[in-house]
């Protein structure tokens, strides 16, 4: 028996577009991995060798790219509730508002050169909740990687455009000297973009977990 169409269209965001057909062809598990390959390209973040933390790794495609970037001397640590079907990393299957400095010191035996977070809450449609929401997840990237980040390491996260989104970038202007990426992978409709800090400035020091 055949099934019955629904005669609904899939929205734009739902078929894809080239970055997400790039992807499927390239081995990537979303398009979003070439967010950060043009982040890299314009303030080159990643180096061989390097402590990198992926903060939200689920599915992985962030991940992937650093772990090829960083070469079989350097090691990538995730963090998720679920971890990416990757061969190589170091996975910890736990909440970013639980999971703990020494937890991610001891994986990554070490601290961090680069922490990285693409976090985003399930969005609602109501923008101004879900820019708060997704400042709060920045909020906490920041301060793990005020943490775990050593000194002149560096720091990429994704913010939602809106109220809160300035005074974000003064908090990790603190620590980092920052600029701003919107990478052309990005949605024409979305009101991401990226806060990439670098050169921080001040030494790891521990965060309170709730």
């Amino acid at each position: 028996m055949s099934k019955r169409r629904s005669g609904k269209k899939k929205s734009s965001y739902q078929q894809g577009d080239r970055y997400t057909q790039k992807a499927r062809d390239e081995g990537y598990a979303a398009r979003s991995v070439y967010k950060l390959q043009e982040i890299q390209k314009r303030a080159r973040i990643l180096q061989r060798g390097q402590k990198v933390v992926d903060l939200g790794c689920y599915p992985g495609s962030w991940s992937d790219y650093a772990i090829k970037q960083v070469g079989p001397k350097g090691r990538v640590v995730g963090v998720d509730f679920t971890a990416p079907a990757l061969p190589h990393g170091v996975w910890i299957a736990e909440s970013i508002y639980d999971v703990t400095t020494e937890q991610i010191l001891t994986a990554l035996d070490g601290h961090a050169d680069l922490m990285m977070s693409d976090m985003a809450p399930p969005t609602t449609g109501a923008r101004d909740a879900d820019h708060y929401v997704q400042i709060e997840l920045a909020r906490r990237a920041l301060e793990v990687a005020v943490a775990v980040g050593k000194l002149g390491s560096s720091f990429v996260c994704k913010v939602f455009e809106g109220g809160d989104a300035r005074a974000f970038q003064l908090e990790a202007q603190v620590h980092y000297k920052v600029r701003r990426i919107r990478p052309d992978a990005v949605r024409a409709n979305s009101r991401e973009w990226f806060l990439v800090g670098t050169g921080k400035k001040t030494p790891p020091a521990p965060w309170p977990v709730e």
